[in-house]
């Protein structure tokens, strides 16, 4: 699937990197067919920000982030029926990110832990949930990963 898009000029991505979002995202129901691009060629960048692109507007691309950099314990309660859409899923297949606010103030980057986006890597289906759980809308990240930069040496 070929799309221009804002941030990556024009992309070709693979059909099955296409991940299919049958309600869309939040505010952006319309939108169902997104990729995820982040920096192959860095073994880590999985665990660094990376960008869910939509394909149906080059100009939508959201920067999301595995939970677990920032949150190791992350177990969010989500109701089983909201899961049932995206098949069977279990720890081998299941894919958890969050959608990340960056600020012109980088200090208060922060991530949305009440609303993550779960994909079923087996089938690519994908569905953004409000978990049940006591998790805030906007967690600031920065000190987080400033720690962790220091400790890594960066």
């Amino acid at each position: 699937m070929r799309a221009k898009t804002r941030i990556f000029g024009e992309i070709d991505i693979p059909q099955d990197k296409i991940i299919t979002m049958e309600k869309g995202m939040i505010g952006f129901s319309e939108l169902k067919n997104y990729t995820l691009i982040y920096n192959s060629e860095k073994e880590n960048d999985k665990k660094s920000i990376m960008w869910l692109q939509s394909m149906d507007d080059g100009d939508i691309a959201f920067p999301v982030m595995t939970p677990d950099i920032i949150m190791p314990d992350y177990k969010p309660t989500v109701n089983e029926e909201l899961l049932a859409p995206l098949g069977d899923l279990n720890e081998e297949n299941m894919y958890v990110i969050v959608t990340v606010n960056v600020p012109s103030d980088i200090t208060k980057i922060a991530c949305n832990l009440k609303a993550p986006i779960v994909v079923n890597t087996d089938s690519n289906k994908a569905a953004q949930l409000i978990v049940e759980d006591d998790y805030k809308v906007h967690f600031p990240i920065y000190d987080i990963i400033k720690g962790k930069k220091e400790r890594a040496g960066e």
